[in-house]
């Protein structure tokens, strides 16, 4: 279970909580313009733009959780279970394996306006990265300050739609969230008014009576609406110290934490970590559920003409 924002207040954020029962090797990767990214059915490409995100650590292929590029283009993968189908390669059209297609969108695409003019012939296909680890159920949302896509793998082909809440969490399908969000149009911040009777002296009896209603447990229905409300709602001063800490304090509000949802084989999600990426300076910043300081790492303080993954650990 992953909750997915944006945030843009000044400059624009991206960023994600990561919910797992266990860690995957994750680690901060860049990867500099020069590595060569060899892509199994697409070809190598040997130049393309900087990223920086989280990866699982390997030294062959960037396997990215959530990236940005240097263009400021920002892509996740969250998990989609039970709806993600993948097609079986045949040579047709643009084919891509769910582990590669967040490297070959930000390496190739410095906006959504590029992706989209790529989306109608790409397909996503079922190979995996290796015999161990098989093809994660995933969908996608996909964001530049002007516009948010969802990318939605399923049975009958690449599902495509804007996103006007820049919020994704996992099941059902997207259209399920932006249906059932129109359930939730009455929350408000303010207190709020009695509206039951105007022949009944009603008052609220304590403050935040306004959001009454707002979802509180963890399924992703009703993280995708609390992200939202805390999102929409949000004040902070247009500056970075204050947007960072505010994009945390948000994700904050839909985390895991341990104990409070076991799963059926009896292990717990938490929030291994989350992340918040300046899609404009390439900064980001991530904590973990075991520390949270926050870190920083600068892409752009790395020599982006490498030709070998730079990972950054501790």
């Amino acid at each position: 279970m992953c909750t997915c924002i944006t945030y843009e207040n000044g400059d624009f954020y991206f960023g994600r909580n990561l919910d797992l029962d266990v860690s995957f090797g994750e680690a901060v990767t860049i990867t500099p313009r020069n590595f060569p990214l060899d892509f199994s059915r697409t070809g190598k490409m040997e130049r393309h733009y900087a990223m920086i995100g989280m990866a699982s650590a390997n030294k062959t292929f960037p396997l990215y959780a959530e990236a940005v590029n240097e263009k400021g283009l920002a892509m996740a993968g969250l998990n989609f279970p039970g709806n993600a189908f993948y097609r079986e390669p045949d040579g047709k059209g643009l084919e891509l394996a769910s582990f590669e297609i967040i490297a070959w969108i930000l390496g190739k695409c410095a906006s959504v306006e590029e992706v989209e003019t790529f989306l109608a012939d790409m397909k996503i296909i079922n190979l995996s990265f290796a015999p161990q680890m098989p093809a994660a159920p995933l969908h996608w949302m996909l964001a530049d300050r002007r516009k948010c896509l969802i990318l939605e793998a399923v049975e009958e082909g690449l599902k495509v739609y804007e996103n006007p809440f820049g919020v994704l969490t996992n099941n059902p399908p997207f259209p399920f969230h932006q249906m059932n969000m129109g359930n939730y149009l009455n929350l408000t911040s303010k207190s709020p008014e009695n509206r039951f009777s105007g022949r009944l002296d009603l008052k609220p009896c304590s403050q935040g009576m306004g959001a009454l209603g707002l979802p509180g447990d963890a399924s992703s229905p009703s993280r995708f609406v609390r992200a939202a409300f805390l999102k929409w709602n949000s004040v902070s001063e247009p500056e970075e110290k204050a947007d960072v800490s505010q994009f945390f304090h948000i994700l904050d509000g839909v985390a895991m934490t341990r104990g409070a949802v076991v799963t059926e084989q009896g292990t717990y999600d938490i929030t291994l970590y989350s992340s918040c990426i300046n899609a404009r300076t390439g900064v980001y910043y991530y904590k973990t559920y075991e520390d949270s300081r926050l870190r920083r790492i600068n892409m752009h303080q790395a020599d982006l003409e490498e030709k070998r993954l730079l990972t950054i650990t501790g």
